[in-house]
Parts: structure tokens; sequence; C-alpha cells
């Protein structure tokens, strides 16, 4: 079995989109479905496994030095929300687990705040779990050390700073502490934080993110396509007042979003999210949405966090050099790098239920339309509305 040791091994914006629905959405519920891109084939009695797993996270509560620690690092999140964190408990009967054969089911329902926090977790512990069952084995820890420090060194000449976000798709717990901590001892300057709120207390470093795709798929189910970015960047901004600015691009194709991105909002937030879709086109577009607006493009910043490595880095901050600021989030590339087949899972919101309203399907346009999610109706109902005739 694999046991989680802290509640706070999840990655930052899971809690800050926590905050904002118990502010604003305290009554929604959510559905989410596990979903094997990568067609892995699961050993038998895996199901029972991750059972027992998800059971002990039960156990899990904030304590005082954790407490201590986010509310110092972020106080822009009110001290009742640290209270909330302290009494929240994991309850696996918001999980089902199924198995049929070589194929696994996961399935999430309950209130959104709640059910929220459930999905980088459980995915990490199928990744481990899966590389723990099927006998797989992993490069010794000094070569995991000594790739992070060369990694790390690599990108400081690049003259960049990069994050860990490797949580979800982390090969081991083991693993990414490790790389965590040779990131923190090698890369000054260069390595800025990890979005994993228990490595960051650990090893003194910066939480880093903001929100995820759901935050923008409930907004559409509540209010429409065609206001989702619109009011998820309201809102989020209502909750957080100007601190975690960096807006997601994506969940409707980012044309559509630097339609409703207006001066108002590409003013007030710091920079925008790049996670679908060529690296290159995205900082072109969003250079020329910077300066129709009458923005400096180098006051503002790209977060890019598409499939990371070194070499995909490189062609990134050589391009955007002098035009755009630029940071970097690097995941399985920094935890799973470690001479195995990493997983290709998603654990996604698919259906969402506002305020006593009626079950809605919830879904997003990528990018890359590989990466669409969704209920397929549903996704040919928004091209339509959103008059998107691509992908």
């Amino acid at each position: 079995m694999v046991k989680l040791i802290s509640i706070l091994d999840n990655d930052f914006y899971k809690f800050t989109m926590q905050y904002a629905v118990v502010k604003l959405f305290p009554r929604a519920m959510a559905r989410y479905q596990f979903i094997n891109r990568g067609k892995h084939k699961f050993p038998a009695g895996f199901d029972k496994k991750l059972r027992a797993s998800i059971d002990e996270m039960a156990k899990l509560k904030l304590s005082k030095s954790e407490k201590d620690f986010f509310s110092n690092t972020c106080p822009y999140i009110d001290p009742t929300y640290f209270d909330f964190l302290q009494g929240y408990r994991y309850d696996p009967e918001e999980v089902t687990i199924l198995q049929d054969g070589e194929d696994l089911e996961v399935h999430i329902e309950g209130y959104w705040y709640r059910t929220i926090l459930w999905e980088v977790p459980i995915m990490s512990l199928i990744c481990e779990l899966y590389y723990q069952e099927t006998g797989q084995v992993r490069q010794t820890d000094e070569q995991v050390l000594e790739l992070a420090k060369t990694k790390i060194e690599k990108y400081d000449k690049l003259n960049i700073t990069i994050a860990d976000f490797g949580t979800r798709r982390r090969h081991s717990f083991e693993v990414q502490d490790l790389v965590v901590g040779n990131l923190k001892k090698f890369g000054k300057g260069t390595f800025i934080g990890t979005s994993n709120i228990y490595f960051a207390m650990k090893y003194n470093t910066k939480p880093i993110g903001t929100h995820a795709h759901e935050w923008f798929m409930f907004h559409a189910a509540k209010f429409g396509f065609k206001m989702a970015n619109l009011l998820g960047l309201e809102h989020w901004s209502d909750v957080f007042r100007g601190d975690l600015g960096i807006a997601l691009s994506d969940t409707y194709t980012t044309e559509k979003f630097f339609e409703q991105f207006d001066k108002k909002l590409t003013k007030l937030f710091d920079g925008v999210r790049h996670d679908s879709g060529d690296p290159i086109e995205f900082a072109d577009k969003t250079i020329a949405h910077y300066i129709k607006n009458g923005i400096d493009p180098t006051s503002k910043t790209i977060i890019f966090s598409d499939g990371l490595d070194y070499e995909k880095v490189e062609r990134i901050a050589r391009y955007c050099k002098g035009k755009i600021g630029t940071s970097f989030g690097v995941g399985t590339n920094f935890t799973n790098d470690v001479g195995l087949k990493s997983m290709n899972i998603v654990l996604k919101m698919t259906e969402t239920q506002p305020e006593d309203g009626k079950w809605t399907p919830v879904i997003k346009l990528s990018d890359e339309p590989k990466k669409h999610t969704g209920d397929i109706e549903t996704i040919d109902l928004a091209k339509k509305l959103l008059l998107i005739t691509n992908g």
C-alpha cells in the first residue's frame, strides 16, 4: 500500500480553488472520472490496493506547523479558510473504484468544495502503485539526484525561472522529494518553487499556481460557454483582489479566451498560462493581444507548462527573450524521468450541479483537439456556440 503523509501533498491551485469555491459556490456539486489515455493495463487486485490507500487518506489532517506555513505564505487568504482546512477530512465514500480485468475506473462525487482536493493525490497514488504493482524498477537515488542537478544547471544557463509541476504524474513521493530537494540545492535564482505545498514547506520555497481548467468548466455549466472565461476571471479577481494573477487560457481555446480577456482583465492579471497547442504561436498571439491593448508585453508573463523538456524550454526561451516575460513549469520530466515510461492519465471533472440545479456535463476544448475532454455532444454544442470550426 502507498500511504500519503500530509494533506498538503497536493497542488497549490487545488487549495486556492477550494477557497474560492467555499466563498462563491458552497452548494455546487461535482463529479470526476479517471481517464486512462495511455491505455495502461492494471494488474489483478490493483483496485483493492488503491482502495486501501484512499481509505488511509481519511486520517490526514492539517497540522499546526502546516497551518502556520500555509497562512504565513498566503496572507491574501482569509484565516477562516485555514480553520476550515484544519477541520477538513477526506471522505473515501466520495470515491468509487471498479476494476474489470486490466481496466480501471475511478469516479468521484460530492460537494465541489470537498471533492476538488481528490484529483491530484489519487493520480499520484495510481502512478506510484502502478510502478510498484507491475514490478518496474527505477533508477537509483544517486542517479535521480544527479539527473536533477544536471537539469537545473542546464536551465540556469538559459537565464530563466522554472518550477516543479510534477505531483500528479510523479513516479513516487520519494522521487519528487529527491528532485525538489536538488532543484532547490543547485538551482538558486533559477528554481523558484513547486506546485506541491508540502514540498514548498519542506524546502522553504514558494508554492506556485492559480487555477485549473475545472474553474472555467464549472462557469460554463452555470453561466454558459460564452461567459465562462469572462466570469471565471472576474470571480477570481473578486476573491483574490489582484493576487494569484496568472490566467489559464485554453479551456475553450486560446482564440476565444483572448476575445473575452478584455482591457480591464488584461491589465489586472499579471500574465497567462500556456497549457496546450504550439507555444510559439501562443506567444505571438499573447504579445499581439497586449500590444493591441496598449500594454508593454515585457511587463507581463507567460507561464509555459505543456509537456516541457529542456529542448522545448530552450526554444521557447530564446524566441520570447526581449519580447515578453516567461517562466516555466516542468512536470513529469522532473518527477518521472527515472528510466521508465511515464504514465499518460488524467482525472477530470465530468459533470457539475450548480446550486441545486440539474447535473450538467462539463467539457474542455483544448488548443490540441486530441486533448478535448468530456461528452461528445456537449463538445459539439460548445463548438457551435463559440463558432469554433477547426479541431
